[in-house]
């Protein structure tokens, strides 16, 4: 029976990246529509410079000995009418990949079901379970997040990193269902990385949106200078500004969450050793990461960090989530040393 749930999970998990991989090619598909025909997007980039140059001259016409100011547009304003802020093709092409996302995401929760029925648990044990239903629910959240806003031109990255993590976890973290370490059987456990999963969907998100800013800001400045955009399909997302706001949203539901993982798991911690903190490798970068989107926040609330600096540290302060899911559980041992490998 066990065996046969397990190998149901992996065929089941397999057919989810199967699904994943195509809505990635539509998504990516539904990207080259939005680029449309690349001559009417150069010109409408040229009319917007041009416009924001008239609106600024015309408050030298004069009509015989009257002259009339006009209030300049705000940048902010400038750019989002020359990126196009909020406009986009809704492609079938969109509507077929974001459907094959919600089956592959079917899929995938079968495939984590049958492992935790499979092993009378929760499957929180080692790092390939971690990594099932971590992307499980960064997937979650990018579906539930478009009943409050249309994210869906995320949809490339977001299921290229899951088939990306899942195609690693398969390959390299992969293990054989055991039984449960005396340390791991506790109810505080799985609170403790249940909302870590949770606060890692979040911040993949606000991640994704920091990328997307990048690029973005870097189109925005070369159309400024009346040079050619970039990449076409930009044009048809949300501007710098609202790409800043929404990842900024995003992170700070995810440090909401993380904070909550730092405080279940000191409270796992002292019922495993007694102890609530130890400054064990595992417990220090959980902490780095909390103080990076503490920082983050912060920055941008009290300091006016804005444009690509908040973008760069929401990507660093990711980055760091990532580095302690592999190269710390890995190659630094220590009391939390349950990668399985």
């Amino acid at each position: 029976m066990l065996e046969t749930l397990e190998t149901y999970s992996s065929l089941a998990l397999y057919s989810a990246m199967a699904v994943y991989a195509m809505a990635f090619v539509f998504y990516a598909v539904d990207l080259a529509n939005r680029s449309g025909d690349r001559a009417a997007i150069l010109a409408g980039d040229a009319a917007g410079g041009s416009r924001g140059a008239a609106s600024g001259a015309t408050g030298s016409a004069t009509a015989g000995s009257v002259t009339t100011l006009t209030r300049p547009a705000r940048p902010q304003q400038a750019a989002a009418s020359r990126t196009g802020a909020g406009r986009g093709p809704r492609s079938r092409a969109l509507r077929i990949g974001f459907s094959l996302t919600g089956l592959g995401f079917l899929l995938h929760l079968a495939a984590a079901i049958m492992r935790g029925i499979g092993a009378g648990r929760v499957p929180f044990a080692n790092m390939y379970e971690f990594a099932l239903t971590a992307t499980l629910a960064i997937v979650l959240i990018f579906l539930l997040v478009q009943f409050f806003v249309d994210l869906r031109f995320l949809g490339a990255l977001i299921t290229g990193m899951v088939v990306l993590f899942l195609g690693i976890a398969k390959i390299n973290f992969y293990v054989a269902i055991v039984p449960l370490p005396p340390a791991l059987d506790s109810y505080w456990l799985v609170i403790h990385i249940l909302v870590a999963v949770l606060a890692v969907g979040f911040l993949t998100l606000s991640f994704g949106l920091s990328v997307l800013q990048l690029m973005q800001a870097l189109r925005e400045s070369r159309v400024v200078a009346g040079e050619e955009g970039g990449l076409a399909f930009l044009r048809s997302f949300p501007d710098t500004v609202r790409l800043e706001d929404l990842a900024y949203r995003m992170a700070i539901i995810g440090f909401v969450f993380w904070s909550f993982t730092l405080i279940a798991g000191s409270i796992w911690a002292e019922r495993a050793w007694s102890r609530y903190w130890g400054w064990d490798t595992k417990e220090v970068w959980t902490l780095v990461i909390w103080v990076l989107y503490a920082g983050f926040i912060h920055a941008r609330a009290t300091r006016g960090w804005r444009g690509t600096r908040s973008a760069w540290l929401s990507i660093i302060a990711y980055a760091a989530v990532i580095f302690n899911f592999t190269i710390v559980n890995v190659f630094f041992k220590g009391l939390h040393a349950y990668s399985g490998l």
